[in-house]
């Protein structure tokens, strides 16, 4: 799978996420491959379970704190999209040598939200574990409009950024130090989510 930007561009887009800890990327995918995404969440929305909070054992389902439903891939099962794991190791290929990160594997889910649906504000690194380096969120919306809702909202500096899940718009954020919530939109918004893991030892440049 060769991706879609040039090589000056992932680096420009690399030093906005050194600079900022998150970076903003519209037109993510490839037309081909948003397509076959797109189709294969369909075609798995009968698999979506209630999503959880928590860790391994002490998993819960928490409506108050988020309402949204996932299925999470698998590469060896999930085969149809493999393409789209193809474009995930590239970028972590071209991560590890532009800021020298120690990343050894990745986790993607598909997201649906109900129309109301929301995540309260958290962070995607848990204290008891720490593994999760870089936070990757593609939207899947197609024709959503200023008023549908649905913000990812960035909490940084005591100020927040209000990012739209528009239709091939993808944000990679890191997952230790980045606070973030979902707003209710009216109505169901899709993504596909995940990160990109670090091994045990190792510090780059954006210090993890």
């Amino acid at each position: 799978m060769h991706p879609k930007h040039s090589d000056e561009q992932w680096s420009t887009w690399f030093d906005t996420l050194a600079e900022n800890d998150f970076v903003l990327i519209d037109d993510f995918f490839p037309v081909t491959l948003l397509a076959v995404v797109r189709e294969f969440f369909q075609k798995q929305e009968t698999q979506f379970r209630p999503a959880k909070v928590g860790q391994a054992r002490i998993e819960q389902r928490v409506p108050e704190i988020r309402s949204d439903m996932t299925y999470w891939l698998d590469q060896q099962r999930d085969a149809e999209i493999n393409d789209f794991f193809l474009l995930v190791e590239d970028i972590m290929e071209r991560l590890k040598l532009e800021l020298f990160l120690s990343l050894q594997g990745f986790e993607f889910h598909f997201a649906l939200y109900p129309a109301g649906g929301f995540y309260k504000p958290h962070l995607d690194q848990f204290d008891a574990r720490s593994n999760r380096m870089i936070s990757v969120i593609i939207y899947l919306n197609e024709n959503w409009q200023p008023g549908d809702g649905g913000e990812l909202r960035i909490h940084k500096d005591s100020e927040f950024v209000d990012v739209q899940p528009l239709l091939n718009r993808a944000i990679i954020f890191r997952s230790d130090c980045i606070l973030h919530e979902v707003l209710p939109a009216s109505k169901p918004r899709r993504s596909l989510t995940g990160w990109l893991l670090k091994r045990p030892s190792g510090v780059g440049v954006l210090g993890i």
